[in-house]
């Protein structure tokens, strides 16, 4: 059996965006791992064929996914290759077996089993690891997101899956806000972060949170709609744009630049809607909204 099986176009899969948040973030914190260089290793390992077929080799996957023994990661390969029959995909179309000669010493060789697995098989043996392993949900977040990033343009959303494709936007935006912050001088980030609270809100992240009475667990962007999500990704954009264009180099001024453009977005959403927003509700949490369709997901339970 040889790479031609490998002609099967890899299937949809419509809750990409869910599975991208889960991992991304755990559902409330954003990892200290860097999820781009991660990509980049995968990018590096990633192989194609003679038709452009990209694939991938168990072997270099592997510790990728921060795994040392290949009998521990030949269950996970059969666990994803369980998951893609019982999503009615033909396994032989994305797993495919193999044996390499390897020199073991003193001449002698013997045979050292691999898989050749395309992307979908990637992203199923992502799907079926150790999710304790940060680096299975950055290869989760790779192999979802990339995969399915055209059909995620393409196709008409649900409000959930917009409101988790904003949150992802606004995550990204904080990870860049936090790269011109400490261009701009900044030290004390928790400081930098509250003045831009204080500015939208008119009120410390802490009486925010009491406001709109979360839970110790529950992480504030997590439990917000799409017009306050969208307040914060603007707030968060241009600041980075502010810091950027002026120039800033000291601290306070970095801190008083947050403040100023938190308060600018807030005095927008009270003039042209009416509403503050530490009025808006608390919303459904993300995590369980991302929790309950990964479930389905991994059960063949997609729409």
């Amino acid at each position: 059996m040889g790479l031609e099986v490998f002609k099967c176009k890899v299937p949809s899969i419509n809750l990409s965006f869910f599975v991208c948040y889960n991992l991304i973030c755990g559902g409330l914190f954003e990892v200290p791992l860097d999820c781009f260089s991660f990509a980049r290793g995968l990018d590096e390992k990633k192989k194609t064929t003679d038709k452009g077929i990209e694939y991938w080799m168990g072997r270099d996957l592997m510790p990728l996914l921060a795994y040392v023994d290949w009998r521990n990661f030949g269950g996970v390969v059969q666990r994803a290759i369980a998951a893609c029959a019982s999503g009615n995909y033909n396994p032989q179309n994305h797993f495919v077996e193999t044996d390499e000669k390897v020199f073991i010493g003193s001449g002698a060789q013997r045979d050292r089993g691999d898989w050749y697995l395309t992307r979908l098989a990637c992203y199923l043996i992502a799907m079926n690891a150790e999710s304790s392993k940060p680096e299975v949900g950055h290869a989760m977040t790779y192999f979802a997101a990339q995969t399915r990033r055209q059909e995620i343009r393409e196709r008409q959303l649900t409000d959930e899956e917009k409101r988790v494709q904003l949150r992802l936007r606004v995550m990204d935006n904080n990870h860049r806000l936090a790269g011109a912050a400490k261009a701009a001088g900044v030290i004390r980030y928790p400081v930098f972060q509250d003045a831009g609270y204080r500015g939208l809100y008119g009120m410390s992240l802490a009486e925010v949170r009491a406001r709109k009475k979360l839970l110790p667990s529950e992480d504030l962007l997590d439990n917000v709609g799409r017009l306050e999500l969208s307040a914060h990704d603007f707030k968060t954009t241009l600041t980075e744009e502010r810091l950027r264009r002026d120039q800033v180099r000291t601290e306070q001024r970095a801190i008083d630049t947050h403040r100023n453009v938190g308060q600018e977005v807030r005095n927008v959403m009270v003039r042209e809607n009416g509403i503050r927003p530490e009025d808006l509700p608390k919303e459904p949490s993300i995590k369980r909204i991302v929790q309950k369709q990964r479930k389905a997901i991994k059960h063949g339970r997609t729409k």
